[in-house]
């Protein structure tokens, strides 16, 4: 038998099970007011003495003042009391706090007063994360590989969840021979994530890997319902809904979040599904979704069809440029290596260029200006990122076919990144996808003022390319150089002849040309 009672020691629920377990109270009826604990507790008889581990799991998801285990002796009189609750001021064990056994009636401390000090505590460990502004997440990992592997994953998951505007408040990484079924972590790693959120005050649970429908059903069912969770296609493809500012940017941003909801419609916990109309009848709940159903297939023929439509517009701006016969310079590269930064500085442009992932997404065209009267067309795409969600891909397939018309790609690179190389290798890999294997690429190791020397030349060495710095307008000269050799098999006057060490020197025919095209 089970109680759950009030702060005020009133029964709002009676939940009866067997010898061996007993079912959870329906907290979706209780009345929950903002405290960060459930303002209710949970009292139930055990025929085994002490706290177990459903005891352990219901305080963890259900944010229970107390959960206590009355024991039932053989004789059937009760026996001591087992109480546990939430330690936010404590790591040991696992963030959970046991009282000692104690009599029915006689606690060894007041527990009035000890629910009053725990939420103390929680708000005070929560103060410094509300002044910093944004939602609390915690960012989970589960992998089968190296653990510096997952930390490496995890620092650009925090760097996408703070370009979303989230705030990291802590990070669990668990190492399995298998990634569970279920919900991806072990029953005893989500207490543990469930209780690291409620001490932080987190209202998100970010996982590192791609969730299917039915483990986000079952993480559903077992976190409270006032914690959110994600994985990091969604967590893209919202910071994608964030920063697209075009109509074609929109449309495609809206067509991948069809595509990747669609599937996971049907891991709805819709009560309507219950109410049938009769024997073999369907349920107003099943129609609901079959109708949200044909509603996402009807959007997105919508979609591809206005999708289509601008292609076919971007289409004819290319061929007018094929036409003027304008070589077409086209800059990719991972996320945040500075590729807008580069373009501004070459062409004199003003995109936007922030120190985030992602910061622009809507393709620029723009004018650069050789001498000789000579002009190249400069294209910058969507940042590049490894396990690039294949909705997205598909979604900007028409942006991307920009890089078809490319006499050159740039591809920038993050000198300054301790994963350059991943990077490197992970845009690569994007290109090779894309069927642009044979096409001629110039790597541009950007940032070279905040990697060392040593490290920048072993990157030379092993890459090849041209190191700059786009914040440095001094050090693109020779990067000018080598496109006006590889675009019109000419190099210019000033330039130093081949093997001298002597920098060449901008040219002052150069002029960059914002003009929009």
């Amino acid at each position: 038998m089970g109680l759950v009672l009030s702060r005020k020691g009133e029964v709002a629920q009676v939940v009866a099970g067997s010898h061996e377990s007993l079912p959870a109270p329906d907290i979706s009826r209780l009345r929950r007011g903002r405290a960060r604990l459930a303002g209710f507790s949970l009292l139930h008889t055990s025929f085994s003495p002490g706290c177990s581990q459903w005891d352990r799991d219901q305080l963890a998801r259900q944010r229970w003042d107390l959960v206590a285990s009355l024991h039932a002796a053989e004789d059937g009189l009760p026996g001591f009391l087992h109480a546990a609750h939430m330690d936010p001021a404590s790591d040991a064990g696992g963030g959970l706090r046991l009282l000692e056994p104690h009599p029915p009636g006689h606690p060894p401390e007041d527990l009035a007063r000890l629910v009053r000090s725990l939420e103390e505590e929680l708000a005070r460990g929560q103060a410094g994360l509300a002044l910093a502004g944004g939602e609390a997440a915690i960012l989970v990992s589960v992998t089968t590989g190296p653990q510096a592997e997952a930390q490496d994953r995890l620092d650009e998951l925090a760097q996408l969840a703070q370009s979303a505007g989230l705030a990291v408040a802590g990070r669990v990484v668990q190492r399995r021979a298998r990634l569970d079924p279920r919900t991806i972590l072990g029953a005893g790693k989500l207490r543990e994530v469930l209780l690291t959120a409620l001490r932080a005050g987190a209202r998100w649970l970010i996982f590192d890997q791609e969730l299917l429908p039915s483990q986000a059903h079952r993480l559903a069912l077992s976190t409270d319902a006032d914690l959110k969770f994600m994985d990091r296609t969604q967590l893209i493809l919202d910071i994608f809904a964030q920063r697209a500012s075009t109509r074609e940017g929109k449309l495609q941003v809206e067509m991948a979040q069809l595509r990747y909801l669609g599937p996971r419609l049907g891991s709805r916990d819709d009560a309507l599904s219950r109410l049938t109309g009769g024997i073999g009848g369907r349920g107003p709940g099943e129609t609901k979704l079959e109708m949200d159903r044909r509603r996402v297939r009807q959007r997105l023929n919508r979609l591809e069809k206005e999708l289509a439509a601008v292609a076919g517009q971007r289409q004819r701006r290319r061929e007018r440029r094929g036409k003027a016969g304008l070589p077409v310079l086209s800059i990719v590269g991972y996320t945040n290596a500075g590729k807008s930064t580069l373009l501004n500085a070459l062409t004199g442009a003003e995109v936007l260029a922030e120190n985030r992932l992602f910061a622009t997404l809507d393709p620029t065209t723009r004018r650069l200006r050789f001498p000789r009267e000579r002009e190249v067309i400069v294209t910058d795409t969507v940042g590049f990122i490894r396990d690039l969600p294949q909705d997205l891909a598909r979604a900007f397939a028409a942006t991307l076919e920009e890089l078809d018309q490319a006499d050159l790609l740039l591809h920038v690179a993050d000198a300054g990144s301790p994963r350059v190389a991943e990077q490197i290798a992970a845009v690569d890999n994007i290109l090779d996808q894309l069927d642009l294997s044979d096409a001629p690429r110039l790597l541009v190791l950007n940032k070279k003022d905040l990697a060392p020397a040593e490290r920048l030349q072993a990157l030379v060495n092993r890459f090849g390319g041209v190191p700059v710095s786009a914040l440095q307008p001094e050090s693109l000269a020779p990067l000018l150089a080598v496109i006006q050799r590889r675009l019109f098999n000419q190099g210019w006057p000033g330039e130093p002849a081949a093997g001298s060490n002597q920098p060449p020197s901008l040219l002052p025919g150069f002029a960059p040309d914002g003009n929009d095209l």
